[in-house]
């Protein structure tokens, strides 16, 4: 091959493909064992969908909770993902279980240990607290950071938003106007910001803040190379050992050496229409990062890895997109009084507050190709945030494209969105029943602690419950989202890529959406997908190290 198309071989102890926070995890491992590290990044912007996400970490038994004396368990939380997740493959077996659990320590001091803060998330419940070894204040994230001590790379951040926010302030600040405790969050969310301006700061927090933290940690002040726009062509293999790799760099190919590993962390395939067809069945409106195409998947595939989960995704209930725009992903807004959900035919199908996953679930077992409606009425346009019409501009957008429909009686509403007006008006009726009772007798909605973290403790007897009886009422197209793709290459404890006859694939290694989730077909908790891929990046850096 001549000069022109190839750059001169390079060397590194670790590789790294991808720059979300499995990826940044592995590179904070080698780094820390003083092992010379590659990012490689194949769009132009990092982060991934870690930069775009809410940027919780779900860790059970965690340090931070140990120091706040808030009980909790390696057993518990065992228990807790055996009662969840079950064992429904390879890659959610019970010793992927404890392999996460185990590793959680590691990965929280040896991040405190380079310079990232984080705290808990206090009062977010797991996903069933009900179940054996369910918990409240499990999930961790960073305190909100200055993005300012990156200098130029906020400028290539994907989806880089300065706002200063935390998991933990969202649950307040979707009532911020309505209850005490909201306003109140409110009132300390806005002085923050004014706090960080006062200072000449620019704070950032929730996924932005994460992957900014890790930045400054990883590049900055461990000076590990994270290359841009350099996606990733074929991996290098010798003697059965994946050695390297090879990558597309200023559009010249580059073989990069990896003396201990390959780790792909390059996310899922949610934006990959074909793939979403050939393996979900839908084309899809995914939350997370456009770049995420599956390439790296297939590529380990080609090279024997075996998959897995490859039909599943972190499914939710998403506002339409209008032309031109992006899926509004709904998490508290489903859970907030004086709202409801319906299919086509008028019906509700489902417990709006549930999980997201399934919630998703349920929307494709019920009709996966049909229309879902949520249903609000005056109230809820008053005294609730709803982060799907904080834009004048989108919602006009929603609005031209019959994505939100406004009605002065529910009958008009249901004519406006095709749905049978008697067949609307009976699910109305029925439910307002039941909320003024307390108690949904149908789908049990606010039966759970994780229900009611959303909901409007000043509506009583359920704090997700109340009659939709007051005009306008709005109706906004509801489509099945997704915040990722769960399936991906199959791995170990140690984040080694196996083969279908469980063999390892020496020198490979894969972590977060590029691998299938120890998560199974659920969502145990706040930040179950972040959480577990910085665990197994720092694990897949932990067995890189001891292979010197």
């Amino acid at each position: 091959m001549s000069v022109s198309t190839q750059q001169a071989d390079q060397h590194y102890d670790v590789v790294v493909i991808g720059s979300g926070g499995a990826g940044f995890a592995t590179a904070l491992g080698a780094l820390d064992q003083g092992l010379r590290v590659l990012m490689v990044e194949g769009s132009p912007q990092w982060g991934g969908s870690t930069a775009m996400s809410g940027g919780g970490l779900w860790l059970p038994d965690n340090p931070l909770m140990r120091a706040d004396g808030v009980a909790d368990s390696r057993d518990e939380a065992l228990a807790y993902l055996a009662a969840t997740v079950g064992e429904p493959g390879r890659a959610s077996d019970r010793a992927r279980h404890e392999a996460f659990v185990d590793g959680v320590d590691d990965f929280l001091r040896t991040a405190h240990r380079h310079g990232m803060r984080f705290v808990r998330a206090t009062d977010y419940p797991d996903y069933y607290p009900e179940l054996p070894g369910g918990k409240i204040g499990r999930a961790v994230e960073v305190r909100p950071i200055d993005s300012k001590i990156i200098g130029e790379w906020w400028d290539t951040l994907r989806g880089a938003v300065p706002l200063p926010a935390k998991t933990d302030d969202v649950w307040l600040l979707g009532r911020a106007w309505s209850t005490p405790g909201g306003f109140v969050r409110g009132a300390q969310f806005v002085f923050r910001a004014l706090g960080g301006l006062v200072r000449g700061q620019r704070l950032t927090g929730i996924g932005a803040g994460l992957a900014t933290s890790f930045l400054h940690a990883v590049v900055q002040r461990g000076g590990v190379p994270l290359w841009l726009d350099s996606p990733l062509e074929d991996l290098v293999i010798e003697d059965g050992r994946v050695t390297g790799v090879r990558v597309r760099r200023d559009g010249v190919s580059t073989t990069v050496h990896a003396r201990l590993g390959v780790m792909l962390a390059a996310g899922g395939f949610e934006s990959n229409p074909e793939w979403r067809q050939k393996y979900h069945g839908i084309d899809g409106a995914p939350s997370g990062n456009p770049a995420n195409q599956g390439a790296v998947i297939d590529i380990a595939r080609q090279h024997g890895a075996a998959l897995e989960l490859m039909d599943d995704a972190w499914w939710g209930a998403s506002i339409a997109a209008p032309p031109g725009g992006q899926p509004s992903f709904i998490v508290g807004e489903r859970s907030m009084p004086y709202s409801l959900m319906v299919d086509a035919a008028g019906a509700r199908f489902a417990n709006e507050s549930e999980s997201y996953v399934d919630l998703g679930h349920h929307m494709l077992e019920h009709d996966k190709d049909g229309a879902y409606w949520l249903i609000t009425d005056h109230r809820y346009t008053l005294r609730y945030l709803r982060t799907f019409a904080m834009d004048p501009r989108a919602t006009k957008a929603m609005r031209e494209a019959g994505i939100m429909i406004k009605a002065g009686s529910l009958d008009e509403l249901a004519r406006r969105t095709g749905i049978d007006p008697a067949a609307l008006r009976a699910t109305v009726d029925r439910f307002n029943a039941q909320a003024r009772a307390g108690v949904d007798g149908d789908f049990g909605r606010g039966n759970s602690a994780y229900d009611r973290y959303y909901g409007d403790p000043t509506v009583r007897p359920n704090p997700c419950l109340g009659p939709l009886e007051r005009a306008p009422f709005l109706a906004y197209r509801v489509v099945i989202g997704d915040l990722g793709t769960k399936g991906g290459v199959v791995t170990d404890g140690d984040a080694q890529v196996l083969r279908e006859d469980g063999s390892v694939i020496e020198g490979l290694y894969a972590a977060g959406n590029t691998s299938a989730t120890v998560m199974g077909r659920t969502y145990p908790g706040p930040g179950s997908t972040i959480g577990p891929a910085a665990v197994f990046g720092m694990r897949g850096a932990r067995h890189m190290g001891a292979g010197r």
